[in-house]
């Protein structure tokens, strides 16, 4: 490589606690969850602070409910992204070994399986207390870039889900025989950082769109269109990565090197593609929707 940037000297434990035998890590991942969580109940706690800012000057919940909300969305990130990574990705392995499904500890989460457990946990909570799902669902859409960004931070700080080969001059040498095997390269393989390109784009830049659109722009007024700008700028972002990002390795084979999950002729979409072409689509409809159902009602 020409030029490349030698990985950092950077642990994904934080510290290691060692306590009557048993030991007590905190990762940079699982801090990345808890403040991504935090940051996210302080931002539907200062929207609904602000009636002004939601249909017919009142706000879809009081200031104290985002806070039982955050353990129902808890459950439904755990439990959607765990099972979205088993039926999404290793559907036979899990069929095998299905003691493993719950041992998350060992890794294996799915976004596109957290995002469904998500909104199942908010229809839920809605339902039961009887609170506006869609506005409830346009909060939760803002506060969530914030965590986005953090996880694909740590992501990055545990040297995975790195990108493709490049000689960019901004390629990472990431540590790792997998991350080294690159037959095509001689010497060091520099790879995308795909994991920042994600936190910039699926974290900072849609937070920012987002908070300009919702706060400045009124679009909390239209229920639903938050949820839309949300879904659909993930979709967005995380379908233009995927052509950098290395694809997963139970869909490389060698008559499919790029591991696309669906292809004719050496041409296709990844998995992560795959999955994110519905929320594209289901992310401009709602938007649609949404303006409409104010325009006729203006």
């Amino acid at each position: 490589m020409a030029a490349a940037i030698h990985f950092p000297d950077l642990s994904p434990e934080i510290f290691v606690l060692s306590l009557g035998g048993f030991e007590f890590a905190l990762r940079w991942y699982a801090l990345a969850y808890i403040v991504g969580m935090i940051i996210a109940w302080w931002i539907v706690v200062q929207l609904v602070k602000r009636p002004a800012l939601w249909p017919n000057e009142t706000a879809p919940m009081t200031p104290k409910q985002p806070e039982d909300l955050l353990t129902w969305i808890i459950i439904g990130v755990v439990l959607g992204g765990r099972l979205g990574f088993v039926l999404f990705y290793q559907p036979a392995y899990y069929v095998e070994n299905p003691a493993q499904i719950l041992q998350i500890w060992r890794g294996g989460m799915a976004f596109h399986g957290g995002f469904l457990g998500v909104v199942l946990a908010i229809c839920l909570y809605s339902w039961k207390y009887k609170l506006p799902v869609l506005s409830v669902g346009d909060a939760v859409a803002i506060s969530a870039a914030p965590g986005l960004f953090l996880g694909r931070v740590a992501n990055f700080i545990n040297a995975e889900l790195w990108g493709r080969p490049t000689d960019l001059p901004w390629g990472v040498i990431f540590p790792g025989d997998a991350a080294q095997f690159c037959p095509d390269v001689a010497g060091l393989c520099a790879r995308h950082p795909s994991q920042l390109y994600e936190a910039l784009m699926e974290g900072a830049l849609l937070f920012a769109l987002l908070l300009w659109l919702g706060v400045r722009r009124g679009w909390l007024k239209k229920p639903g269109a938050m949820i839309g700008v949300f879904v659909a700028g993930y979709g967005v972002a995380r379908f233009l990565v995927e052509f950098v990002r290395q694809p997963d390795a139970q869909f490389v084979s060698d008559g499919n090197p790029l591991g696309l999950a669906l292809h004719v002729g050496g041409y296709g979409l990844t998995m992560g593609q795959l999955l994110s072409l519905p929320m594209i689509l289901a992310g401009f409809a709602l938007i649609a929707v949404a303006r409409r159902r104010i325009a006729q009602h203006a």
